[in-house]
């Protein structure tokens, strides 16, 4: 029964649950090298079969690892999660770097196997090279202890970056939050009671968020507090706090990383990481950064302009920082832009939360918009408990009731938690493995106060479609090898289908489904609709330029030779500001996303020198919608039906990486990606 196979999180411990993988990492590496030691010529039962399915316990396990310490948290889950970073590097080159796995496989590949079995062969033998496999004994132990301590640096990262999150936090007094609207100010209340040794005596506490721009500093009206917050969120791991600044773990995990490309013979790290992604190299990755640089930069200079001088008529008090005339600064650029808008639209982003109640908005929107294109069904099962309180269940049923496995919505943030929002499997679908999907969606909202509705901002709904998207690919998967199966896709396509997925956020049939008053009921009016979906239509430079940013950053550590990575703490500040002065993109008015010291895409996981995959993913993504609002519509329904539904499962969703995606993409659209269609979305053509 599908309820059996849903852990019973209240019977999980930290020490039991290592315990229990410590046990199963020496079984299955007893089980490697039985696999890789027999003398039977190897065939698909006797190598391929336990290579997928022998660990299927321990993949299991690490999926609760890692939902504990990245959902849940805590100085328990943090001990464990360190403890065992160095085992698992081990195992995962246990199983990539044995000579005699390698030659197996290498005598499959030479084997006749149906399409998904020879796709999954190839990739698996793409990893064993990519691990070094095919080298000498000396560089291949030599990989083995870079990737010991990269797992270890990685953890260390991002334990690190969750406590600058919070020992960042600002204090503010009623006179700061003027402008908040009252689920912010709860929901800074709450956190100032719930950690007074950091409110200091002061009634308001503001946690850090994941980027750097805070969802706050879009309607602080002080303008001294904006700046205290945004200087918070930029000082994140720098050394003011010893026990958070990472700036020693993102030199030695840059020196690392070179050093596994030059033993791996690769010109350095991106090269690497490219050879393995739909981009292919390094140079393709660059032409495509660069089609977008110079639009970029002149988007934003014509915003700057027009804030400016919008700033100076609103009679703005100034104050001359960062040598930026005017006194208009980073902490401003989101404040003035909002306000502008509300000008221009008589519409307050406050007007809008009301009509975007959380439960509703996941119910009546990401839902609505699943069963109106795949034919999805929802089915609310109370009585099933997640990991950590105010989570909720729902079964996913196909159109002909198949139970596809469950949902678990996991939206409000704690301490401990991650920050960001993301989407984790605890179970993938596949014919040869499970055949029901287990998968979280993780957003941090502020938690109201008890009995209050949670109301969120449209980039909160937006983010509740994106996450929506990845479990999608996951529930939707239909392939033979559980390796292939759902996200288990280059990186630079992973975030395609949830990028899609964002569109119909504000399709005017899931808005008039899900856009509701909380209090009255009433539709949301019409020329909120309108201002939805025109969100961004010129003012699009500052968003692409903190993307565009902190994409060039992660390449600029990426490119590094082992001597060029600086050696001192200090120096990363001034490596960041020289990666980015040569791009062109570096102004003191747009700081990147992420800085190097709380970059945890890149330091912290496995995007580093893949963040461009976003803007890449993007491409396919608007390309996508535009076959939607055409080939794919029925009449004016901009491709809301389910024969637009079945073409995208059928092309995309479902496939996983049981052939190339690209395939996907260009059977659905008939050709390569026309990147064009991101220009417009960006507003970057001329």
């Amino acid at each position: 029964m599908l309820v059996d196979e849903l852990p019973d999180f209240t019977s999980i411990t930290p020490a039991g649950l290592a315990a229990r993988i410590r046990e199963q990492l020496t079984a299955c590496a007893r089980e490697l090298e039985r696999i890789a030691s027999q003398t039977e010529h190897a065939t698909v039962e006797n190598t391929l079969v336990p290579f997928e399915l022998g660990d299927a316990e321990l993949r299991a396990d690490l999926g609760l690892l890692w939902t504990y310490s990245g959902s849940v948290g805590g100085s328990q889950w943090e001990a464990v999660e360190a403890e065992l970073s160095a085992p698992l590097a081990r195992y995962e080159d246990a199983r990539y770097q044995d000579p005699q796995l390698f030659q197996r496989f290498e005598v499959l590949a030479g084997s006749e196997t149906d399409e998904q079995t020879a796709r999954t062969i190839s990739e698996h033998l793409k990893r064993f090279r990519a691990s070094g496999a095919h080298l000498p004994a000396e560089p291949r132990q030599r990989l083995r202890e870079i990737n010991a301590r990269l797992a270890v640096l990685e953890t260390e990262f991002n334990q690190r970056v969750v406590r600058s999150s919070l020992v960042g936090a600002v204090p503010f007094s009623e006179a700061d939050i003027r402008g908040l609207t009252d689920n912010q100010r709860a929901g800074l209340a709450a956190d100032a009671a719930a950690h007074p040794e950091l409110a200091d005596g002061h009634p308001f506490l503001a946690v850090l968020r994941a980027p750097t721009q805070q969802p706050l500093l879009t309607n602080l009206d002080s303008a001294a507090a904006r700046a205290r917050l945004l200087e918070a969120a930029l000082a994140r791991g720098d050394g003011h706090d010893p026990k958070s600044d990472t700036r020693h773990i993102v030199l030695e995990t840059a020196r690392l990383r070179a050093e596994k490309a030059e033993l791996l013979g690769y010109a350095d790290y991106a090269a690497y990481v490219a050879a393995a992604s739909t981009a292919g190299s390094s140079r393709a990755i660059d032409a495509f950064l660069t089609s977008l640089v110079e639009p970029a930069r002149r988007n934003v200079e014509a915003e700057r302009e027009a804030l400016v001088a919008e700033y100076r008529a609103d009679g703005a008090e100034w104050e001359v920082t960062q040598g930026v005339s005017g006194g208009f600064t980073a902490a401003d650029w989101a404040y003035e832009r909002a306000r502008s808008r509300r000008e221009k639209t008589a519409i307050d982003e406050a007007d809008l939360s009301p009509y975007f109640e959380l439960w509703n908005v996941i119910e009546n929107g990401v839902f609505f918009a699943a069963n109106r294109l795949y034919g999805l069904e929802f089915v609310p099962r109370p009585e099933l408990r997640g990991y950590a309180p105010d989570m909720r269940v729902w079964e996913v049923r196909d159109a002909d009731g198949q139970v596809l496995g469950l949902f678990l919505g996991d939206y409000y943030a704690r301490a401990g938690k991650a920050g960001g929002a993301w989407m984790h499997s605890l179970q993938d679908r596949s014919r040869r493995g499970h055949h029901h999907a287990i998968i979280c969606n993780n957003l941090n909202i502020t938690r109201p106060p008890a009995g209050e509705p949670t109301l969120l901002t449209w980039d909160e709904v937006t983010t509740c479609f994106h996450e929506f998207g990845h479990a999608l690919h996951g529930f939707l998967s239909d392939v033979e090898w559980p390796s292939t199966a759902g996200t288990a896709v280059p990186r630079d396509f992973v975030e395609y289908p949830s990028q899609v997925n964002e569109v119909w956020a504000a399709h005017p049939q899931v808005l008039a489904s899900y856009a509701r008053h909380v209090e009255t009921g009433a539709a949301l009016p019409t020329s909120f609709a309108a201002y939805l979906r025109s969100e961004g239509d010129g003012e699009d430079g500052f968003a692409i330029s903190e993307m565009l940013q902190a994409v060039l950053l992660d390449q600029a550590w990426h490119r590094l030779r082992i001597k060029d990575v600086p050696t001192q703490d200090a120096a990363v500040t001034e490596f960041e500001r020289q990666a980015l002065q040569a791009t062109g993109m570096g102004t003191p008015l747009i700081p990147p996303r992420y800085r190097s010291t709380y970059y945890k895409h890149i330091f912290g996981s496995d995007y580093s020198a893949g963040y461009y995959s976003y803007l890449w993913s993007e491409a396919l993504d608007a390309d996508t919608v535009d076959w939607l609002r055409t080939e794919g519509a029925n009449g004016d329904d901009g491709g809301l039906n389910r024969r637009a539904g079945e073409r995208l499962r059928a092309c995309v969703l479902s496939r996983g990486n049981s052939r190339d995606p690209m395939e996907g993409f260009r059977q659905l659209r008939g050709r390569d990606v026309d990147t064009r269609a991101l220009l417009r979305r960006r507003n970057l053509e001329r």
